[in-house]
C-alpha cells in the first residue's frame, strides 16, 4: 500500500523556540506554531479557528531557528507527521506532532528592529539584473518586434 506523509503549514510561533543539545552533540529545537483559519458560517458570521501544532527541528535547522526566531514570528514549515507514545503515571499518553524537513522565514528587515522578534535576521535580496545589451540575442523564441519586454514579465 502506498503512503504519503507531508505537512505544509504557515503561522506564528506561540513561544520562544527551545534548543537542546543531546549528549552526542545533536541539536533539537522544539517550537509551537499557531495556524489560523478564517471562515464564514451559514448565517454569514465571520469566525476564526486557531490550531496549535508542536514542531521538532533537528541539526543546523534547529540552531538557526533558535537563533533568529522568537514568539510571534511568522514561519513557513514543511515536514511530516510524527506520532509519539509514552507512559506517564501509569497512563498511556500519545501526541501527534510535526518533524520539520524545511522551513522559510517570513517577513523581512522592515518587520525587524533591534527589539522585535526575529531581529538579526537579514533577508537576502535577489541578484541585480545585468544591463541590457543590444548586441546580445534575446533568450527564447521571441520575435524581434518587441512584443514582450522585460518590464512585461511578472517576475
Amino acid at each position: 500500500m502506498a503512503s504519503f506523509n507531508k505537512v505544509i503549514l504557515m503561522g506564528n510561533l506561540t513561544r520562544d523556540p527551545e534548543l537542546r543539545v543531546t549528549a552526542n552533540g545533536n541539536s533539537i529545537c522544539k517550537l509551537g506554531l499557531a495556524v489560523n483559519r478564517v471562515y464564514t458560517t451559514k448565517d454569514g458570521e465571520r469566525r476564526e479557528e486557531t490550531t496549535f501544532v508542536d514542531i521538532d527541528a533537528f541539526g543546523k535547522q534547529a540552531e538557526v531557528i533558535s537563533k533568529y526566531m522568537r514568539k510571534g514570528t511568522p514561519i513557513f514549515v514543511e515536514g511530516r507527521l510524527k506520532f509519539d507514545q509514552w507512559e506517564s503515571d501509569g497512563q498511556k499518553r500519545s501526541k501527534l506532532s510535526v518533524a520539520l524537513d524545511k522551513f522559510e522565514f517570513l517577513g523581512g528587515r522592515d518587520d525587524a528592529d533591534n527589539s522585535s522578534p526575529g531581529a538579526g535576521y537579514q533577508k537576502s535580496s535577489p541578484p541585480a539584473r545585468a544591463p541590457k545589451s543590444d548586441s546580445a540575442p534575446a533568450a527564447g523564441n521571441f520575435s524581434n518586434d518587441n512584443d514582450m519586454l522585460d518590464e512585461d514579465v511578472p517576475f
